[in-house]
């Protein structure tokens, strides 16, 4: 599992950043600090949410601005699909 996290995450670094209202988990998962049990709250959060920007992450339980800052380079957060 762990290396199919480390191809996942060579992949959004090469492809660019990971839209954290259209990712899946594995995508979610290739970011510094998200763990799988992260990433399905994130997942669970966006289902009734959407993130209007990066920061908006912060909404989510256990998602605090230093991992924001940490990853703001590897996040974006595309149109939403919820509403």
């Amino acid at each position: 599992m762990k290396l199919f996290a480390l191809v996942a995450l060579c992949a959004s670094l090469l492809f660019g950043a990971v839209d954290i209202n259209t990712a899946d988990k594995t995508e979610l998962m290739s970011l510094s600090g998200i763990g799988a049990k992260k990433a399905d709250t994130i997942l669970g959060y966006r289902a009734t949410h959407c993130f209007e920007d990066v920061d908006a992450l912060t909404k989510v339980k256990g998602i605090g601005k230093k991992f924001v800052e940490k990853n703001r380079d590897n996040l974006t957060a595309g149109e939403c699909k919820t509403k």
